[in-house]
């Protein structure tokens, strides 16, 4: 999927969290975003998904060369947050049946293959609610890394993650986000190098009238 801004900018109240930011987001590229934490990354990636709006300019996806209407982008879509839920009445194995019902996965990947990845199989009959912060996080990253979509945000992705999960993310990310694009929001270096080969600093954005 590709993207274009054009003079795009949010505010909340009188506050300009960005503004001006003109770019082209090109298929099949990665991207970083970059900026200290409350500088307006996660403010851009919620915009890039569209379910933000804009408070000047706008924002065009292109799939194929078709424009895709913001209704129905998020079809496109795949999203890991720490701030995104999950639902924690559910059972792992429900977790993933529940999120194949809205969103394929990639060709060859099942719920088995799943929690295969995750190395979860004693956990797959066990609530979310009683996973650690680190089991979850790594339960968004397949979720939305193994998806079927073109285009793959994550905002922060190695949070709550130990240097063997940190690990963990780098090989899923290498195998299955190639071909599409991705774009990472993050101040940490070790999130995007190994991955991104453009960058977009938030801070460049934030005085410009």
């Amino acid at each position: 999927m590709q993207l274009q801004l054009n003079n795009v900018g949010k505010r909340f109240g009188a506050d300009w969290i960005f503004r001006s930011v003109n770019m082209s987001i090109d298929e099949h590229e990665a991207y970083a975003i970059l900026g200290p934490n409350g500088s307006g990354k996660s403010t851009l990636l919620k915009v890039f998904c569209g379910h933000l709006t804009p408070s000047k300019g706008d924002i065009s996806f292109i799939k194929d060369t078709k424009k895709i209407d913001i209704d129905v982008v998020y079809r496109n879509i795949s999203y890991a947050a720490p701030y995104i839920e999950l639902i924690e009445e559910l059972t792992l194995k429900e977790t993933i049946d529940f999120h194949q019902k809205f969103t394929p996965f990639l060709k060859g990947i099942d719920g088995k293959a799943i929690i295969d990845i995750l190395a979860f199989d004693r956990a797959k009959d066990k609530l979310v609610r009683h996973f650690s912060s680190g089991m979850k996080q790594r339960l968004k990253l397949a979720l939305a890394i193994c998806s079927d979509t073109s285009l793959l945000l994550l905002d922060e992705p190695t949070t709550n993650l130990d240097k063997q999960g940190e690990a963990w993310y780098r090989d899923l990310l290498t195998t299955y986000g190639a071909h599409r694009t991705v774009i990472i929001a993050t101040n940490v270096i070790e999130d995007y190098a190994f991955f991104c080969t453009k960058t977009l600093n938030i801070l460049d954005y934030k005085q410009k009238r």
